[in-house]
């Protein structure tokens, strides 16, 4: 346990680690989460008129969370100590409470606590805050990987505003390494590495959106490379590979090979190959590929291409997803895996697809057909009056729960715009709207008669 600085001594300690000393003097050189900390934003506000609420910051590795905190205890004149979750317990919070009561009863000083991990703190230890976040002798600041909504007990969540940070960007990554790069006092300026953009992206990318981890790489890229004899140090390709023991794919993520590699991905799942779709996919996240962006093109495909002969599908990509958004990398490979090879080998309709192509163009060529009148709700006398609601059979009232009615516009009654396959559990679907369409035709066949008679 120990106290931040109110202030970063300019003299930087270069034995500490690069990431920790390249750290931001100021939210004006923060990188990233702008939809948090941009300019005009409420927490920005609150941070810079030292009135920070108590608050769960919950993001990525890498993403920011101790940075924020750093800047926190930047702007302001409370007392600002440090947890960490993994090496402190009861006795130490108890520690700080006491203190946070003296400071606050004789000095009117007021104590921000940072715990960082917090996750790992058990619901005794959580309960301990309690009191003191609720009458205000403390302003708690959690920092966490894990949802909170699980890792935080609720009482103490419902005291705190809680701040989602996103995975950095490449781009945002790739702004805080040029700055490290050029940063003579606290960075590797010194060393003048000269780094090639193609291997600059790449650090960018592998990296996963952790900053920590682009940094860790290009510090030990730097020191392990000798200069040359004009005493600049040149980092290629090779070297990060080395490095990072990771080999370079040829995957441009904004260029053609990555439409080209996806395209394979997705062909391979419609065809139903799950050799072919692992291949290709792990061919994208070895190459530093974002993994929600795979795990979206998933959900996509589940409805596009497989539809109704498995409503499985689409539940288990968005399984996928929210297992990544998660866990994270490597363990989210898992999931992606098992969602991938799912979907290979299941049974495939475009039925649905077509159906809303139908339907886009149906309402593209008719516009605003008006409602018919046995559909329309009639809650005032006068809508009664005028026929709204009138004759609508309600299903539940016929055998079967279904009865022959129309529901299309009057111009477009005969319109049919979802066709079911026979694959899978389209099969039965087909089945049904097959049986349905004999009794409404036996229904009109009777009212056919019923006219012909009178």
């Amino acid at each position: 346990m120990d106290l931040f600085e109110k202030k970063r001594t300019k003299t930087t300690n270069q034995a500490a680690p690069l990431a920790d000393r390249m750290r931001p003097d100021s939210l004006d050189d923060f990188v990233g989460q702008t939809h948090l900390v941009g300019q005009g934003s409420v927490l920005r506000k609150a941070i810079l008129g030292d009135n920070a609420p108590s608050m769960i910051l919950w993001g990525p590795p890498g993403s920011g969370k101790t940075t924020l905190a750093h800047l926190v205890a930047e702007s302001s004149q409370a007392n600002f100590v440090f947890f960490s979750a993994v090496t402190s317990g009861v006795k130490e919070v108890k520690a700080v409470i006491e203190k946070a009561k003296k400071d606050k009863e004789f000095y009117h000083h007021k104590t921000i606590l940072f715990v960082d991990e917090i996750h790992r703190f058990n619901k005794a230890q959580q309960d301990a805050f309690l009191p003191q976040v609720e009458n205000g002798i403390i302003t708690l600041i959690g920092a966490t990987t894990e949802n909170p909504s699980f890792e935080v007990i609720s009482p103490l969540l419902s005291r705190c505003k809680v701040y989602v940070l996103q995975q950095l960007k490449p781009e945002e990554v790739k702004i805080i390494v040029q700055k490290t790069l050029q940063d003579k006092e606290r960075g590797l300026g010194n060393y003048r590495a000269i780094v090639e953009e193609k291997t600059l992206d790449y650090i960018c990318q592998m990296c996963n959106g952790d900053a920590r981890i682009a940094l860790n790489t290009l510090e030990v890229a730097v020191l392990t490379r000798a200069p040359d004899k004009t005493g600049q140090v040149n980092l290629d390709l090779k070297h990060i590979e080395e490095v990072m023991l990771k080999k370079a794919l040829l995957y441009d993520k904004s260029g053609e090979e990555h439409y080209n590699v996806i395209s394979a991905f997705i062909k391979s799942l419609r065809g139903s190959d799950p050799d072919a779709a692992l291949y290709w996919m792990f061919r994208m996240l070895e190459a530093g590929e974002d993994p929600i962006y795979i795990a979206r093109r998933m959900v996509i495909l589940a409805s596009e291409d497989i539809g109704n002969a498995d409503p499985q599908a689409l539940l288990v990509a968005v399984a996928a997803k929210e297992a990544v958004e998660f866990i994270g990398l490597p363990e989210g490979e898992f999931a992606l895996s098992q969602a991938a090879v799912y979907l290979a080998t299941a049974p495939k309709s475009n039925a649905v697809y077509q159906a809303l192509n139908k339907v886009k163009q149906d309402i593209k060529e008719t516009l605003n057909l008006p409602v018919p009148l046995h559909l329309r709700n009639a809650p005032t006398p006068l809508m009664e009056k005028l026929g709204y609601a009138k004759g609508y059979k309600y299903p539940h009232q016929f055998e079967g729960h279904f009865v022959a009615e129309t529901y299309l516009p009057e111009k477009l009654k005969e319109r049919r715009y979802y066709i079911p396959g026979q694959q899978g559990f389209e099969n039965e679907i087909k089945k049904r709207v097959e049986d349905w369409q004999k009794l409404k035709e036996q229904s009109s066949n009777a009212e056919s008669k019923k006219k012909k008679n009178k």
